[in-house]
Formats: structure tokens, sequence, C-alpha cells
């Protein structure tokens, strides 16, 4: 009897694993219906801030730039984050869990009011992701809106443990 409650269980929860980063709860933002994910890399453009090896024995001088932007559309926000490798060297990213990226919207008096990651669910594996020399990570997601107008800072964070990033970005909903 035990063993079949255990081994029901962890079909259980493989079926949640599998399935858990289709799940949200985007509270303030609400009907993320319209959230969709995208990870491509691209040749250079434009890029801000850098962000080097968090270790400080890396033998590598491959560095990696950030550059964020917040699209305001009816309704929506549309967050972009390029990762480029400046170097010609290939770039790999180490990811402790599963989840990549973050993106966060903190109102003019500095109060979360909207985080992507929070209520999803990601798997529990380190990852590494490759960045080849000059090439450029890109992460969008699309996202219904109900904030109220006002002035607010959106922050992308790179959830990398040897290239760790944050960006931001004011955007003003009128």
């Amino acid at each position: 009897m035990n063993s079949r409650l255990l081994i029901t269980l962890l079909c259980a929860g493989a079926v949640a694993l599998a399935c858990g980063s289709l799940s949200r709860n985007d509270a303030t933002l609400a009907q993320s219906a319209g959230t969709r994910r995208h990870e491509k890399l691209e040749k250079p453009v434009a890029t801000r801030s850098t962000a080097s090896p968090s270790q400080p024995h890396a033998k590598t001088t491959a560095s990696i730039d950030g550059n964020f932007a917040v699209n305001i559309e009816p309704h929506a926000l549309r967050f972009a984050l390029n990762v480029t490798n400046q170097s010609k060297k290939n770039v790999e990213l180490a990811f402790p869990n599963g989840q990549v990226y973050d993106f966060a919207v903190l109102d003019s008096v500095g109060k979360e009011v909207y985080r992507w990651g929070q209520g999803r669910m990601f798997t529990q594996s380190v990852q590494n992701k490759r960045i080849d020399g000059g090439d450029i990570m890109r992460f969008d997601e699309r996202v219904e809106t109900t904030l109220p107008r006002g002035k607010y800072l959106a922050v992308a964070t790179l959830r990398s443990s040897n290239y760790p990033m944050k960006q931001s970005s004011e955007f003003v909903l009128k």
C-alpha cells in the first residue's frame, strides 16, 4: 500500500514539474494570458552596462553587456532583455535552476507591484547556456496590465551565478 502511494506521488510530482512553468499568478498585473516567452540569439546591437564573472579566480577576459527596454502597448507591457557577449570567446552562463531571468516593476515609491517569476514553478536542476563570441541572447515577455497611471521602474535580472546582471528602465503609464 505504501509503495503505491509513493509511486502515485512521484508521478504527480513529475507531471507538476513538467507543466510547472505554465502556471501564472500575476496578481496586480492580472490576466497575463497574453504572456509570451522568447529566447533567441541574434547578432549585436547597441548595449549598455557590463557584467564580469563573479569568481575572482576566473581565467577569462570574457564579458557580457546588457540592454533592457520596456515598450508600452495598449493594456500591456513588453519587456526585452538583450545579453551580449562582447568578447570573441564563447561564454557559458551557469544558472542554479530553470529560472534564467526575471522582470519586476516598482512604483514611484519603490514598492514592487509586479514580478514575472512570482507564482511560477521552475526546474530545480542546474543548467548552462552558451553565448558565442559577439552574439546576443534575447529574453522577451509581453504581459497584459491593469496598472494605474504613473511613473514606474522596471528591473530585469539575469539570474546567472557566474555573470549576474541587473538592468533597469523607467517608464510612465498615461
